[in-house]
């Protein structure tokens, strides 16, 4: 399915029942990341992959930046009267749902943050100079983003007020401070590391997070 939003067009896949969550992919990437994990969500709720601006299915424009993809889904949401959503983003996909949480908090009920990032220098100077080589030798605006962006205070995050799930890999591309930073400036959030795991090797293709999301997206027992 595709919407029209904030001047582009956004692709998504819609399966399931219950309240919605979205699902966000990381950089380079599409919504095929989840397929495996959203087989097992769509059995308790709606569940939103949808592919960014510059990715897969959706529109092409020269706006990369994170604050544009965050008002995307701003406006995704109201566009398909969402009401307050959950939220699970990977990478690039966790910094715009940060964002949109940091700028339209009413529109999120929960949200689980993977491999999120706040600044460029979050990075381990092992992985900011693979991404500094890569857009040197390919000029990818992809690259470009994240050598750039985001540009997130850790004050700036202490406005968030709802629940946050921050998981984080043991062999991040992040330094580890980053997410032990954002959980303690975070109103409210824990912190989930994935032994043995890189970036991106807990979740795409993976349904290994499963259980955690059920336990923190289900609500409770009346």
């Amino acid at each position: 399915m595709t919407v029209d939003v904030n001047g582009t067009m956004l692709f998504y896949e819609k399966n399931g029942t219950g309240s919605p969550i979205v699902l966000l992919h990381g950089n380079g990437e599409d919504h095929h990341i989840f397929d495996k994990l959203s087989v097992k969500l769509i059995k308790d709720f709606t569940v939103y992959a949808v592919d960014s601006r510059n990715h897969g299915q959706s529109g092409k424009t020269s706006d990369y930046s994170y604050n544009t993809m965050a008002e995307d889904i701003f406006g995704f949401i109201g566009a398909l009267n969402l009401g307050r959503v959950g939220l699970i983003g990977f990478s690039d996909g966790a910094i715009v749902s940060l964002i949109l949480a940091m700028n339209h908090g009413e529109k999120v009920s929960k949200m689980a943050l993977l491999g999120v990032n706040l600044k460029p220098t979050d990075f381990t100077e092992e992985s900011y100079q693979f991404v500094k080589d890569t857009y040197e030798t390919t000029k990818d605006p992809l690259f470009k983003l994240m050598l750039e962006e985001p540009n997130i205070e850790l004050d700036a995050v202490k406005g968030v007020k709802v629940p946050v799930l921050v998981i984080a890999a043991e062999n991040d591309i992040y330094k580890p401070e980053t997410f032990t930073n954002l959980v303690s400036a975070l109103p409210d959030a824990t912190l989930k590391i994935m032994g043995g795991h890189e970036h991106d090797s807990y979740i795409i293709g993976q349904d290994l997070l499963y259980p955690d999301f059920i336990e923190f997206f289900r609500p409770p027992n009346p």
